[in-house]
């Protein structure tokens, strides 16, 4: 696993995303052992306390599990990778829609430069592949999922701005 860090955050933080993103891709497959506490703090230059405060809480969100003789496995139950994989999907859509809305940007028009920029790569010979995250959903794909995310961002809205609760 290549370690990248930014100063900007806490590294166990930018520790437990970066090991989680190896679970959700597959670099560490399902069932499959981490490599030692040690080992990893090794790897990517961190004090093995720190490594051991972000494997501890991928094991608290149930994506690692520490077998007394056996060190360290990732979790077998794929629905649980699932879910987590679509959380931070969300996370992420999430986030790209505040920065949408702080340079004066609504859902719609986002919504709408994703799809230019979806159907631009397709035709760039990259749709129906792998996003730029390895995620496996293709570019359409994502693009109409934020596209939903949009719509269900305007609704929301809109159920605000009239005083209704969104359900």
């Amino acid at each position: 696993m290549k370690w990248k860090f930014r100063g900007d955050r806490p590294i166990y933080a930018q520790l437990i995303e970066q090991l989680e993103r190896g679970i959700l891709t597959g670099e560490y497959p399902p069932g499959s052992a981490i490599p030692s506490v040690r080992t990893l703090a090794l790897e990517a230059e961190v004090n093995p306390n720190t490594m051991q405060r972000a494997l501890a809480e991928l094991e608290t969100q149930g994506l690692l599990h520490t077998h007394r003789t056996a060190g360290r496995t990732v979790t077998e139950d794929r629905n649980m990778i699932e879910r987590t994989k679509k959380n931070l999907a969300q996370a992420h859509v999430v986030t790209f829609f505040e920065g949408m809305r702080s340079i004066g940007i609504e859902e719609e028009e986002a919504a709408k430069l994703i799809a230019a920029a979806a159907k631009e790569a397709g035709k760039a010979g990259s749709g129906g592949g792998m996003a730029a995250g390895g995620s496996g959903a293709g570019v359409a794909e994502v693009a109409e999922i934020e596209a939903g995310a949009a719509e269900a961002a305007a609704i929301e809205a809109g159920a605000a701005d009239s005083g209704r609760e969104v359900m």
